[in-house]
């Protein structure tokens, strides 16, 4: 059984989607802490205004006790960010084909009545998840896993628990995932080799790579599904 693991992040990009399709149980790893750096993507992503890639951010408040979880996580400030995100969302993709059913995704994420961004990030991927004919079943969540340590040990805990021999690791986890510590446990380690495939976006000349997966959708809609790589290939590269 191959399991990936991965923070629920704020929309994103299609390589995200790309691992969910490869694994047999993906985990949502959202009892971890949140970082305030320009590498997270928990509350932030891009899309593409006037045909330039943009930052959609989500404002969080900050603190220690903000910090402490991404599943404690709260929004900053009133409902105005809300009205933002739509606007901006609906303004740069009013002429994309797939529109109205695409900004489905973003209405239903808008109008879910809490203030914790990992609830409202969920909604967002399960409504994803379904527009690209992906299975939500696949999807756990690591606050529901009883496991303790920090770090690789957590991974590989996790991994073992829901009963995984294999682990699907991403692009970046080269710099701090200790491969040994898998090996150790009898988990075999899997590298995700996604790379983004060309599709016609608007006001580009040339193809913007790593977008959120909204740019596909509202361009592509159910053939957006096209664009991510089939498991077979992430095992026959590992």
């Amino acid at each position: 059984m191959l399991v990936a693991i991965h923070q629920p992040n704020f929309l994103p990009w299609l390589g995200w989607f790309d691992k969910l399709a490869s694994a047999d149980v993906f985990i949502l790893l959202d009892n971890v802490q949140h970082q305030h750096t320009g590498s997270n993507y928990t509350n932030r992503a891009q899309i593409l205004v006037q045909g330039e890639p943009s930052w959609l951010t989500v404002p969080v408040e900050r603190g220690g006790e903000a910090r402490s979880r991404i599943d404690r996580l709260r929004v900053a400030g009133a409902g105005a960010w809300r009205r933002k995100v739509r606007a901006t969302v609906a303004q740069s993709y009013a002429r994309a084909p797939f529109f109205a059913e695409t900004m489905d995704i973003v209405d239903a994420m808008l109008s879910t009545q809490t203030e914790l961004l990992c609830e409202i990030n969920v909604v967002a991927l399960d409504a994803m998840v379904a527009a690209l004919g992906l299975p939500r079943e696949r999807m756990v969540r690591a606050s529901n896993i009883p496991v303790e340590g920090s770090g690789t040990e957590r991974l590989v805990a996790l991994v073992r628990t829901v009963g995984g021999g294999a682990y699907l690791t991403g692009h970046g986890a080269g710099g701090y995932q200790e491969d040994e510590k898998f090996a150790a446990a009898g988990i075999a380690v899997y590298r995700q080799r996604y790379t983004p495939m060309p599709y016609r976006q608007l006001r580009t000349g040339v193809f913007v790579p790593g977008l959120s997966a909204l740019d596909a959708l509202m361009n592509c809609g159910a053939d957006a599904r096209s664009l991510i790589t089939r498991r077979m290939e992430i095992l026959a590269s590992g």
